[in-house]
């Protein structure tokens, strides 16, 4: 059974983050600046955008400010279970906010094709998980870790960040996991930023930004 941590409210961020909702159709990249302090992602997730790095590569990246056009969610009562993922479930163990870190550093793989996950990037994730507003859905065989994903969740809010295997389903075990316990904490929106054909044979669509804007203000005012 997962226990909510208590929620430390952090300082608020130093910057003024833009409206998505001024930007031009179509424009992911909103912003380029800031920082990654607590106070940023989380006011940044409440407005709608969420982070990468600019270059990855380089030390010291400049950071990014995305609101896709269209975004990518999962339908809280959306997902979909194929039989043979249904067979695989119990050959695993999901459990929640156990191992965050080996998480974030797993999905951070430098060997994973397009990895934008910096050390920049673990330690802001990690710290807003101490804080309580991030969290992990591990996947395990035998007590070894072999999947999962990890996201921060504000009020009915969960923006899923990225995720990982090492066996066949693992991920996609993980992403039941998640739905499970959003579904048990009343939550409203499952952000997954784009849809990807892995995705949405799960069950993601697309939406627009207006109307993802539209949900995300709906599930931030859930109480």
């Amino acid at each position: 059974m997962h226990v909510e941590r208590p929620r430390i409210v952090p300082p608020p961020s130093q910057f003024l983050l833009p409206d998505p909702a001024l930007a031009e159709p179509g424009n992911d990249v909103i912003a380029i600046g800031a920082d990654l302090e607590p106070g940023t992602l989380l006011t940044a997730y409440a407005t709608g955008l969420f982070p990468m790095p600019v270059d990855p590569g380089r030390r010291r990246s400049k950071i990014a400010w995305y609101s896709p056009d269209p975004r990518g969610i999962i339908p809280i009562d959306g997902l979909h279970v194929s039989r043979s993922l249904r067979r695989a479930i119990p050959k695993f163990d999901i459990r929640i906010d156990t191992r965050f870190a080996d998480v974030v550093l797993a999905c951070g793989d430098p060997h994973r094709e397009g990895r934008w996950i910096t050390q920049a990037i673990v330690d802001a994730y990690t710290t807003l998980h101490q804080l309580g507003w991030a969290h992990s859905v591990e996947v395990f065989r035998d007590d070894e870790l072999v999947g999962g994903l990890y996201g921060v969740r504000i009020s009915g809010l969960f923006a899923g960040e990225s995720m990982f295997h090492h066996l066949t389903d693992a991920s996609k075990v993980a992403l039941v996991g998640c739905i499970d316990w959003l579904r048990a904490t009343d939550a409203t929106l499952f952000d997954v930023q784009w849809t990807t054909p892995h995705l949405r044979s799960l069950g993601a669509v697309d939406v627009s930004r207006t109307d993802y804007l539209r949900s995300l203000r709906e599930a931030i005012a859930a109480r």
